[in-house]
């Protein structure tokens, strides 16, 4: 989860993430070169007195400063196409999941079992355990199996709502009337964290998303005492 003071993303806890990171540090490199070139352009040109004649006409500069800005855009077009296509990807899912948004909380049907599902609210204030976290914690996590590939229908009950989880490279709106598919795989355990980004009301800020990832054994096991408690 993020940190005080944290200046960059969520450590990646799945392979689409990382390569969001990636991509990101290298759209980054280009645009620090860019700010640089143009700083040392400002300054040469307000520093000095003298003048190149050849430079006030010429077609030459022209070609570059029109070729170059176009090879940049499409360094920075191709991986990024590259990546949106792998994020829509959606190969031979373990897991279907269906995450519903209400007004505030969400509720978690996993359809692969006759009857598991749940309802996942904010945990209050003043009922939180010593290390657990104010406005993230939820009485009950998504659990999932790690290395596994999980699909997650998203949809909603009432308004626009939005389930996203930054760590796990996941954000996908939910829509009254429309259901909307992601994918993710959890590469290592862990508890991770999200809040609905869509402004869904008065208490937006009050409906977190914890999903849980453990091994396929003990999600097993989780799987059968929630099917007994129901």
């Amino acid at each position: 989860m993020a940190h005080p003071t944290q200046l960059g993303f969520q450590d990646a806890a799945s392979p689409v993430m990382e390569e969001l990171l990636h991509f990101h540090d290298h759209a980054l490199m280009i645009v620090f070169l860019i700010s640089t070139l143009v700083l040392y352009i400002i300054v040469a040109m307000v520093s000095t007195k003298l003048t190149n004649k050849y430079i006030l006409d010429s077609q030459e500069i022209e070609i570059v400063w029109t070729v170059l800005p176009a090879v940049i855009l499409i360094l920075i077009a191709l991986p990024s196409l590259r990546i949106l296509y792998l994020m829509d990807e959606i190969n031979d899912p373990h897991l279907t999941i269906k995450a519903m948004g209400h007004q505030w909380y969400w509720s978690y049907e996993y359809t692969d079992y006759e009857d598991l599902g749940f309802d996942s609210y904010m945990i209050p204030t003043q009922d939180l355990n010593p290390g657990q976290f104010r406005l993230l914690e939820a009485d009950h996590r998504m659990v999932v199996p790690m290395e596994s590939p999980i699909r997650v229908l998203v949809s909603a009950e009432d308004v626009l709502h939005s389930w996203a989880v930054p760590s796990l490279g996941v954000k996908m709106d939910a829509v009254p009337g429309r259901l909307n598919q992601t994918a993710f795989i959890a590469s290592r355990p862990g508890v991770f964290y999200g809040q609905c980004s869509e402004i869904c009301g008065a208490n937006h800020s009050f409906m977190p998303i914890v999903v849980e990832a453990v091994p396929l054994e003990h999600f097993e096991n989780w799987s059968s005492l929630m099917l007994e408690d129901a």
